[in-house]
């Protein structure tokens, strides 16, 4: 699994030939898009930094959309959408199950209480991609404590600037060396309680 960051909430995710877009930034946004084809994306809220379905649709490539609470099953790819509670965007949070891993992508939260049967839910988190910028989502403090309490083997924070990211990591404990992708196979997460990982916006 290849997991690269675009900027925002922006992720594409490679594993084999299936290509996943998460919360792709449209033209619309003041934040800077990329475009490829995807097979799969996922949109948390309907936002422009969030729904630029246009931009992960590419040549042949016509993505399946997935853009709210449901169980999906596409291309082998298992995926289940929560609704979250408490931000003036509807959000939703998606677990994906995928090549014996788990991802929890948490979009545009800005609550760090989750219901009951939302984290029942969640099943076991290998990735979690938690939102830690403030205005709007998660402040960095709030988020840390939420990404510990689902005990992630990974956490990958996104939606910062550099104050938020320093916070972060503060809260964390740790200092990791910013990355400009990511490559992880099942064995990798072995020995990893809550490891923080930072990807370079490479949009």
């Amino acid at each position: 699994m290849i997991i690269t960051y675009l900027g925002g909430e922006f992720f594409k995710v490679q594993f084999g030939d299936i290509t996943l877009a998460f919360n792709p930034i449209s033209k619309d946004s003041s934040l800077k898009s990329s475009r490829f084809g995807a097979d799969i994306v996922f949109v948390s809220a309907n936002h422009e930094d969030f729904n630029g379905i246009d931009q992960v649709t590419h040549g042949e490539k016509k993505p399946f959309l997935v853009a709210g609470p449901g169980e999906y099953e596409v291309r082998g790819v298992f995926i289940k959408g929560l609704p979250s509670e408490g931000s003036n965007l509807i959000n939703t949070i998606y677990t994906v199950s995928l090549e014996n891993m788990n991802i929890c992508f948490l979009g545009a939260l800005n609550t760090p209480e989750l219901k009951t049967e939302t984290v029942e839910a969640l099943d076991e988190i290998d990735i979690l991609f938690v939102p830690i910028g403030g205005e709007g989502v998660l402040d960095p403090a709030k988020a840390y404590k939420l990404a510990v309490s689902l005990e992630p083997k990974i956490i990958i924070p996104m939606h910062y600037n550099d104050s938020a990211l320093k916070v972060f990591l503060k809260e964390a404990g740790e200092n990791p060396k910013p990355e400009s992708k990511l490559t992880l196979k099942r064995k990798d997460l072995e020995g990893k309680e809550g490891d923080v990982m930072v990807l370079e916006a490479t949009a």
